[in-house]
């Protein structure tokens, strides 16, 4: 890559994390966590002590069902973020993702701002991150094997933002069917999982049959209600007087959101291991979203936010959002993670007619995320 379209990318992730952080692109739409109720358990059965918030993260053991999901890197600027991230990851016992490495590969004085990650979360499950253009346009085992090997990551998501580089004015568009069978090929000779992962406009119950026909079991939802990652190139668009920011005002609330997602993903593969993001702001989103078929919550923001004050501000944010599930558990009678899955729900509003109108049944899906398929 030559040097101008290396500063190019450079400057183009400090400024997605710059209008992340600082524009009006956050909660265009909502969640539909707002439509879930955890029924409340005035006798639980338990106590606060005794409810066990330790989860499974593919096969790894974590303290809680949180997911620090991948947002950035790349600069010395946005590896402090990650160094700082990392190391309160690692004290609590959670799971981090990192932001796309494709810098790596095309700018490897880079690695240092995710190598930190690791040296920061010795023992923490880690996942690394590329988009699926960069598969299309040629990356193949020698690419991906480098990005996994920057972090010694223990999966590798694979972004999905068709929605978002649509709208980039240097975006890449290219997801063709095809890829699907060459990551196939690629995943059987990387030895760890592979997430295919959206980036903030959900899953489908059609992309995900057709993902798990090529047998890729594990999604990161990314749903609709958190940042609107069309939103972000609107923004960018306007500040170059990029044509497309116009259309981009049009089509700012696409996506799924995140509840219908969970459920439109184990609906159509109930074995598939689930993290559940896209606007999930807290414990009780969490502790919600597993209850609706997730394995794992997830998000990314709010975790980036609090990093700008510092490492203290980070760990009491995820502390607090740890203590959250686990009232949400005891309050709906959930000893385990396991129990809380099959937590009883109430679910009304939008989200009962998105499920009506995609053929979802409550009755029978209750049984399919309480692992009765």
């Amino acid at each position: 890559m030559v040097e101008n379209d290396v500063r190019h990318l450079i400057n183009r992730k400090l400024e997605h994390v710059e209008v992340t952080v600082f524009g009006d692109v956050s909660r265009k739409t909502y969640t539909m966590l707002e439509d879930v109720t955890l029924v409340h358990q005035a006798f639980p059965g338990i106590s606060l002590e005794e409810v066990n918030t330790k989860a499974k993260f593919l096969g790894f053991d974590v303290n809680a069902p949180i997911m620090v999901t991948g947002m950035t890197g790349g600069t010395p600027e946005l590896g402090k973020f990650n160094g700082t991230i990392a190391s309160v990851v690692e004290e609590l016992g959670l799971v981090m993702g990192v932001g796309s490495e494709r810098i790596v590969i095309e700018n490897p004085s880079s690695e240092e701002s995710f190598r930190i990650v690791r040296r920061n979360a010795p023992t923490s499950p880690l996942v690394a991150n590329v988009g699926m253009p960069q598969i299309s346009r040629g990356y193949g085992l020698r690419e991906l094997e480098k990005i996994v090997s920057v972090i010694e990551a223990n999966a590798l998501a694979v972004h999905l933002n068709v929605a978002q580089e649509v709208f980039q004015p240097e975006g890449e568009t290219d997801y063709q069917e095809e890829v699907l069978g060459k990551l196939k090929d690629l995943s059987s000779q990387m030895g760890i999982p592979i997430i295919l992962k959206e980036t903030g406009c959900g899953l489908s119950m059609e992309t995900v049959r057709k993902f798990s026909s090529y047998g890729f079991h594990n999604f990161d939802v990314s749903g609709q209600g958190g940042t609107s990652w069309i939103a972000v190139e609107k923004i960018r668009g306007e500040r170059r007087g990029n044509w497309k920011s116009k259309s981009a005002s049009l089509f700012s609330s696409w996506g799924i959101p995140t509840a219908a997602s969970v459920i439109e993903t184990k609906w159509a593969d109930p074995a598939s291991f689930v993290v559940g993001s896209g606007g999930v702001r807290n414990g009780l989103d969490i502790a919600k979203a597993i209850a609706l078929g997730a394995d794992i919550g997830g998000f990314a923001l709010p975790v980036l936010e609090a990093s700008l004050e510092g490492r203290d501000a980070v760990k009491q944010f995820l502390s607090e959002v740890e203590f959250q599930v686990k009232v949400a558990m005891l309050m709906s009678g959930s000893r385990d993670v396991s129990s809380l899955k099959k937590a009883p729900i109430v679910i009304l509003g939008s989200l009962k007619d998105w499920m009506e109108s995609r053929g979802i049944t409550f009755s029978t899906y209750d049984k399919v995320r309480k692992g009765g398929y």
